[in-house]
């Protein structure tokens, strides 16, 4: 087993609740973790034998630029379906989407959530 890191992927978008981010957009960031048997690319060297993360980004980017969410939970439970639906075979995966200097009554960089994935677990 391996951990694939997709980290610090950038995406102008307008997700939020306030009528401002609807409008005018914000920075968000995506990073994707996934536990994953990488034993045969580390010993073949073959693409075809590892995770295409080009693809995971391609789907996330989707997601991302697509229908506006409130919510960043909402947000990336849509990633998290996404990729999922892609990658079925993929049971052990996070997703972290951060927005740049959320709207609150004072300063903080981030906002943050995580969710994660575990198909052993899922029903």
């Amino acid at each position: 087993m391996g951990i694939l890191e997709l980290e610090g992927m950038e995406f102008h978008a307008c997700h939020g609740c306030l009528e401002r981010e609807k409008i005018s957009g914000n920075l968000f960031t995506v990073d994707f973790r996934a536990q994953t048997d990488m034993e045969a690319a580390a010993e073949s060297d073959r693409l075809e034998d590892a995770l295409d993360y080009g693809k995971i980004y391609d789907i996330i980017a989707e997601v991302m630029n697509g229908e506006h969410s409130d919510l960043l939970e909402h947000l990336a439970g849509k990633i998290i379906r996404s990729i999922a639906a892609g990658f079925p075979e993929l049971e052990d995966f996070s997703v972290r989407v951060s927005k740049r200097r959320p709207p609150v009554n004072g300063v903080a960089a981030w906002s943050r959530v995580t969710l994660c994935h575990n198909h052993k677990n899922r029903k």
